[in-house]
């Protein structure tokens, strides 16, 4: 009987951006469940989620899908980390996602998630000039040809490859930023969600290794007059998505702006760099909503307003948030 490989990731303990992690295990049979994974155990001292004394952790597989670089019956598989007695560990931020969409299933959120990311060759972003700068940002935007856009043979890559893991990227496109690309998750409820942005970004990292490129989520990895890189969050209940879901649309809108600070303590880290005003943001230090407004903190699709019913864009995450987080605190803030 072939032995199959199930490649288990999990987030760490690193502060203030979790990281992601790998390790493969090697099965005796095909696993048709994720409940017929096994758990394993890890050092979490060497992923600053235990101390050396007390070291073990261990991964409680909870999604998987077909491994696309490995091909054949492999997996990969999102974990969850626990700690020795079972319980989550404080690192987990997937548990209390877990909790709240059951708490409110009844509203059947859905969660479209734009995914932004800008690949680097060394020290400079991939396609720029060795200590110089390309032309001004513009033409790049959705470009097409070699000195427009930079990095298409890893994109097209991590397209098909998520493609073949079943994952639900429903599209991609070169950003505004020469080097920097966005690919789209969604509409998928809250979990399932999360864990494809988490299993696409590993992907994402893993590939990239084969071409000696790195791709970082960092908001803003360029200094100076560029877009930042965010993961422009659109979310639906079922009340928005029914005839008149406007008002109910507007009335989140309203509580996610009494909340605003409580957001942005959780929407990544150093997004205080591209939150600025500028580049299609809002400041961080503001919330404003509007129809059609790239510059708001929520922007309100004009297809929704036209309809009368639809979805809200949160423009405010980050690329390096934690979709978790960021999933479980809008639907708490907006069902509450």
């Amino acid at each position: 009987m072939k032995r199959i490989l199930a490649e288990y990731i999990w987030m760490d303990g690193h502060e203030p951006t979790q990281k992601l992690r790998s390790k493969t295990k090697v099965l005796d049979n095909i696993v048709s469940s994720v409940q017929d994974l096994p758990s394993w155990g890890f050092d979490g001292s060497s992923t600053n989620q235990a101390v050396g004394s007390d070291s073990d952790c261990m991964l409680k597989p909870v999604y998987k899908i077909p491994d696309p670089i490995r091909g054949g019956s492999n997996l990969l598989v999102m974990c969850e980390v626990m700690n020795p007695d079972g319980t989550p560990h404080i690192s987990n931020t997937r548990s209390h996602l877990a909790y709240i969409s059951e708490k409110f299933s009844e509203k059947k959120a859905w969660f479209g998630i734009e995914q932004e990311y800008t690949l680097f060759e060394g020290r400079n972003p991939l396609g720029w000039p060795e200590g110089g700068y390309p032309a001004p940002q513009g033409p790049f935007y959705c470009g097409v040809g070699a000195d427009e856009v930079f990095g298409r043979d890893i994109v097209e890559e991590h397209l098909e490859l998520c493609l073949n893991a079943g994952l639900h990227i429903s599209g991609i496109n070169a950003e505004v930023m020469p080097g920097q690309w966005e690919y789209q998750i969604g509409p998928l409820g809250p979990l399932e969600s999360a864990d494809q942005i988490w299993l696409s970004r590993w992907i994402l990292y893993r590939i990239s290794e084969d071409y000696g490129i790195s791709a970082t989520l960092h908001p803003k990895p360029v200094k100076g007059d560029w877009n930042g890189a965010g993961a422009h969050t659109n979310y639906s209940t079922k009340e928005m998505r029914a005839n008149g879901g406007i008002k109910e649309i507007e009335v989140a809108c309203k509580k996610l702006e009494k909340n605003h600070d409580k957001h942005i303590a959780i929407y990544g880290a150093h997004n205080e760099e591209r939150l600025t005003g500028l580049h299609e943001t809002c400041s961080i230090n503001e919330f404003r909503y509007g129809v059609s407004d790239r510059g708001a903190s929520i922007r309100i699709p004009m297809q929704t307003s036209n309809n009368g019913y639809g979805y809200l864009e949160d423009r405010r995450p980050a690329a390096n948030m934690d979709p978790y987080k960021v999933c479980a605190m809008i639907i708490e803030t907006t069902c509450n």
